[in-house]
């Protein structure tokens, strides 16, 4: 028997694999081969864990690369927008043609040819304007200021230049965009240039007319009523609203236009001495806005004097109180000392046009200051208004309260008093904008068409073509004065590529508001007129008619004229017999129809700002 042999002796093997021109160099496609492996033995939850946080940090990064994207484009468009933030000129519009009817006729509709937006401001009249006063009173730099943007524009203003139907040289360009989004930054005013004027002669005999019937009034204001807001002529004395100097802003610009230097020039002195907003006074919204900020502005456009723009950033600021509403509906009244707002105190609500014809003015400042709240207050009304239910084909009603945000009165719709220029600012800011927010030009065209379709109507015997009220379903043949602002907002949006037709309305409706001062004896209009709707003998197309006031006696009609007593005195168009005993209405407002010119002495029950009504009187 042979012993086992021994156990053959265990060998351990090294596999080395040896390729031509290669060595190791610790190659990734091991380490992959080792990661996969990993990865593999990972679990199913872990995994999942692991590919949500990389789709996380990779949709974040995107977001980052998209942010820092807009960033450096806006940082590398600064230069132009810059530019942009300068005052412009606004857009201005080309002569009207005759007999245009086809869309393609209408300059903003040319499909072949992309026209240029024009920049708003005023046109380049024939007027010479005054030279700019400058921050330190030399009119050296003025001249300087004036040379250079001479020669920059030259070029520009030689591409096209416009005679207006008016005479006027108007020079477009190029169109502003809606107010820069831009940092509050800001504090020093973007430099405007003075506009210059071109002279083709002296004023014509036309506006030569213009020109001293405006001295004729501002002398009588210097005399009397200097740095107040309004002149009582026939008492050569003054009133305040606000105590503001209300008529001299409102002239600023006019005075600039009509080349009255040297009144100019004394009105500035006031502004920049006198005007202090710093003031305990409540003022009302709408009619500070369009009158005192609106004034500024637009006198900061045409003279380039940084003051107006910094008076009127301090009065905007001071307004802003009013848009702290619950309903973001601004309130009527605002005190520009304290910075309480309130409602007037006999009613929560807001008129419709007040809250709506703010915005042009605020949406200039925001731009030309850069401090973008003065347009989101604004826009904030916009909106609400635009969302609103109880229009009636883009009809809006008068009040609207401003705790709920809802309109108020509904069911009564007019183009008159408390809603008129809610529709002319629709217009208004479109084109302020570009054209760009076509929901205010849809709500405009929408509203015409509701004008037409519920409001309009023609009387007898003239068929003039007058609007009318609408209250619960019935109409009403009366127009308010008022509503004559409607053929220019008509005329203005056609020359901006809206419907020819409108342009056909405009012309109908100014004739009517011809025929309503033509038809009186005065050669005044009423504020309000009655339309006959039907044919009558002895009876024109205008009518005056009295409200709430009840008169008697034998022949009552030549007394039953309204008036308002003031200072003691009060006047009719005609006559009443020679006593007339005066007493307070019992119903509605009081009015009255009294002639005093025929009294040995007025009623001691005549109060002053007291409105009465005749309730009898003796033959004479």
């Amino acid at each position: 028997m042979y012993p086992p042999p021994p156990p053959a002796p265990h060998r351990d093997f090294i596999s080395v694999t040896l390729s031509l021109g290669e060595s190791y160099d610790n190659s990734k496609s091991r380490r992959r081969r080792s990661c996969w492996r990993k990865w593999k033995q990972l679990s199913r939850l872990q995994r999942n864990v692991i590919l949500f946080l990389m789709g996380f940090l990779i949709l974040c990064g995107f977001l980052s690369y998209l942010q820092a994207a807009d960033q450096w484009k806006a940082l590398s468009s600064r230069p132009a927008e810059e530019q942009k933030m300068k005052p412009e000129i606004p857009p201005v519009l080309p002569a009207p043609q005759k007999e245009r009817a086809k869309p393609e006729d209408v300059p903003d509709l040319v499909p072949q040819k992309r026209l240029r937006h024009f920049r708003r401001g005023p046109p380049h009249l024939q007027i010479r304007a005054p030279n700019t006063v400058s921050k330190d009173g030399t009119e050296g730099d003025a001249k300087e200021e004036e040379t250079a943007l001479g020669n920059a524009q030259q070029e520009e203003n030689t591409q096209r230049t416009i005679i207006s139907w008016r005479g006027a040289v108007i020079e477009p360009e190029q169109a502003t965009e809606l107010p820069s989004r831009r940092a509050e930054a800001s504090t020093k005013p973007p430099f405007l240039a003075p506009r210059i004027f071109k002279e083709s002669g002296p004023p014509n005999e036309r506006q030569k007319g213009v020109i001293e019937a405006f001295l004729h009034a501002w002398k009588g204001y210097q005399k009397f009523a200097w740095g107040h807001d309004e002149l009582k002529p026939v008492s050569k004395t003054f009133s305040e609203w606000f105590g503001l100097g209300l008529t001299l802003i409102d002239a600023l610009d006019t005075m600039w236009i009509l080349g009255l230097k040297e009144e100019f020039n004394e009105a500035r002195n006031w502004v920049s001495k006198k005007l202090d907003f710093q003031k305990n006074v409540d003022v009302n919204l709408f009619e500070s806005t369009i009158r005192i900020l609106g004034g500024l502005l637009s006198t900061y456009h045409l003279s380039g004097d940084s003051l107006f723009l910094r008076k009127a950033e301090d009065f905007g600021k001071r307004l802003m109180p009013a848009f702290t509403t619950p309903s973001k509906i601004p309130y009527s009244d605002v005190n520009i000392g304290t910075g309480f707002a309130h409602s007037p105190q006999w009613t929560s609500d807001s008129t419709v046009a007040e809250v709506t014809s703010i915005q042009l003015e605020f949406r200039e400042l925001s731009r030309l200051t850069g401090n973008k709240k003065f347009q989101e207050a604004v826009e904030e009304v916009t909106k609400h208004i635009h969302s609103l239910s109880g229009k009636k084909d883009g009809l809006v009603p008068m009040f609207i309260n401003t705790n709920s945000g809802f309109f108020t009165h509904p069911g009564v719709f007019t183009v008159g008093a408390r809603a008129d220029s809610y529709y002319e600012y629709l217009l208004k800011q479109w084109i302020q904008g570009g054209k760009k927010e076509t929901e205010l030009m849809e709500d405009y065209v929408k509203a015409i068409e509701g004008i037409k379709t519920h409001l309009l109507r023609h009387s007898q015997p003239g068929k003039l073509t007058f609007v009318g009220e609408l209250a619960h379903g019935r109409f009403s043949a009366k127009m308010d004065h008022l509503v004559c602002f409607l053929p220019g907002t008509l005329a203005l949006g056609v020359h901006h590529g809206l419907p020819a037709d409108h342009m056909d309305l405009a012309q109908a409706l100014m004739e009517t508001c011809y025929q309503m001062n033509r038809q009186m004896e005065t050669g005044l209009s009423p504020e309000i007129a009655h339309f006959n709707m039907y044919p009558r003998a002895d009876h024109k197309d205008v009518e005056v008619k009295l409200t709430g006031t009840t008169c008697c006696g034998r022949r009552p009609w030549k007394a039953c004229s309204i008036s308002t007593v003031s200072q003691g005195t009060a006047s009719t168009r005609t006559g009443a017999g020679k006593s007339c005993k005066a007493s307070i209405s019992t119903h509605g407002s009081p009015q009255v129809a009294i002639l005093l010119s025929t009294m040995s002495k007025i009623p001691r029950s005549l109060i002053p700002g007291t409105r009465w009504r005749a309730s009898l009187w003796e033959k004479p």
